[in-house]
């Protein structure tokens, strides 16, 4: 089976930064597209950044120039890091990564239990 767990979520000042992490650990034959998302109380889950497995990326219009996501494919990681944080970046961060799970090539989508970022005025 394949595990992906998040850390680096706390509390930080309007303005501050923080590191999110998340690793891919198991029966892994290969990663493709990492990405980040994001729930806050009351609203659906949303897309904060991709990485694809060709290292483009992509971000919500709402965090670009702010956020930035990158990976260590040989540790199957994902990396954001959170920089001039707002009060509507609180939420919890979620961690998806599409992994290769044979070697026919099949893939499935795993999540990550969620790190909590708070950020307070």
């Amino acid at each position: 089976q394949v595990q992906v767990v998040e850390s680096g979520g706390g509390l930080v000042q309007a303005g501050g930064s923080l590191r999110l992490s998340c690793a891919a650990s198991g029966r892994i034959f290969g990663s493709y597209d990492m990405a980040w998302y994001r729930q806050a109380p009351g609203k659906q889950r949303e897309l904060v950044a991709i990485i694809t497995s060709g290292e483009r990326t992509d971000y919500a219009d709402s965090v670009k120039g702010r956020f930035t996501i990158s990976r260590d494919n040989a540790k199957n990681a994902a990396i954001l890091l959170m920089s001039s944080l707002k009060l509507e970046d609180t939420a919890v961060y979620y961690c998806n990564c599409v992994i290769r799970v044979n070697i026919e090539g099949s893939t499935r989508s795993f999540w990550g239990q969620g790190t909590q970022v708070t950020v307070s005025s």
